[in-house]
C-alpha cells in the first residue's frame, strides 16, 4: 500500500470506499473486511502504524463518560440548576447540591448566568445519555478569567502530547478537557501562542510529521 508510505500524501476515504490490498496488515477503528474487500467505514485519513490500518476521523464527536474533566458553558438556568454544553451531542445538568457554593433555592442565576465557563466533571451518564456534572472536587471551578479555545476531538492525544512544552513557551496555565475544550490563562502573548498553536493542530493534525513540527515551533516561541 505505497499510499500510506511514510511521507507520502494523506488519503482521504469516506464510508464504504475500498481502500486496496490489505494483506498482512491488522485493521483498526474506522476499517473493515467484507466480501468485496477492505472498506473504510468512516470519513477520515487513512494511515497505517506498526502494521495496523486505520482511519483517523475528520470529525469526531465527544461521547462523555464518568469521571471525564470537561469545560461547560452554561446553558441555561433554573432555580436549583445549571444546564451545560458540554460540545456533546446532549446538555448537561449541574444541581445546585453539586455546586463548589452554598445556593439557596432560586439564587442560582447569581452564582453563575448563561454564557459563563466552568471546570467541572462528569459524575454520571445513564443509558438514556442524561449527564449529571459537579464542581465538587479539586481544581473544579468557574472560569473567570483566560480563554477558553477548542481542539478536535481526535486530536486531543496530540495535545497532551505537547502539553508540557507548550505551558512552558506559553507561560500558561492550560487545562485541556476531554470534551475538547482548553483553558489557557496566562498573558496575552502567552495565551495568543497556545491559541494558535491549538488552532494548528486542529487544521494540520492528521498529517505525518504535524507533532514534530509544532515542537519545533513551540521550542521557538512562534505558532
Amino acid at each position: 500500500m505505497s499510499n500510506l508510505e511514510v511521507g507520502a500524501e494523506q488519503r482521504l476515504v469516506i464510508p464504504g470506499e475500498s481502500i486496496g490490498d490489505c494483506a498482512g496488515k491488522n485493521l483498526g477503528s474506522g476499517v473493515a473486511s467484507t466480501n468485496n474487500g477492505t472498506i473504510a467505514t468512516r470519513l477520515g485519513y487513512l494511515k497505517e502504524n506498526n502494521g495496523t490500518i486505520y482511519v483517523v476521523p475528520i470529525n469526531a464527536a465527544y461521547m462523555p463518560r464518568s469521571g471525564d474533566l470537561i469545560v461547560g458553558i452554561v446553558e441555561a438556568v433554573q432555580s436549583n440548576l445549571w444546564f451545560l454544553d458540554v460540545n456533546g451531542p446532549f446538555n448537561a445538568l449541574l444541581p445546585m447540591s453539586l455546586a463548589p457554593w452554598k445556593v439557596e433555592f432560586g439564587d442560582a442565576r447569581n452564582h453563575m448566568d448563561v454564557g459563563e465557563a466552568v471546570l467541572a466533571r462528569v459524575q454520571e451518564v445513564d443509558e438514556c445519555h442524561n449527564l449529571v456534572c459537579t464542581m465538587k472536587g479539586v481544581g473544579l471551578r468557574k472560569i473567570s478569567e483566560g480563554h477558553v479555545a477548542s481542539v478536535s476531538i481526535q486530536h486531543l492525544p496530540m495535545v497532551k502530547e505537547i502539553l508540557g512544552d507548550l505551558k512552558i513557551a506559553a507561560d500558561c496555565r492550560i487545562i485541556v478537557g476531554d470534551n475538547g475544550r482548553v483553558w489557557v490563562d496566562g498573558g496575552a502573548e502567552g495565551i495568543r501562542l497556545a491559541v494558535n498553536t491549538l488552532n494548528s493542530i486542529s487544521k494540520t493534525g492528521h498529517i505525518d510529521g504535524a507533532k514534530a513540527l509544532l515542537e519545533a515551533t513551540i521550542v521557538g516561541g512562534v505558532a
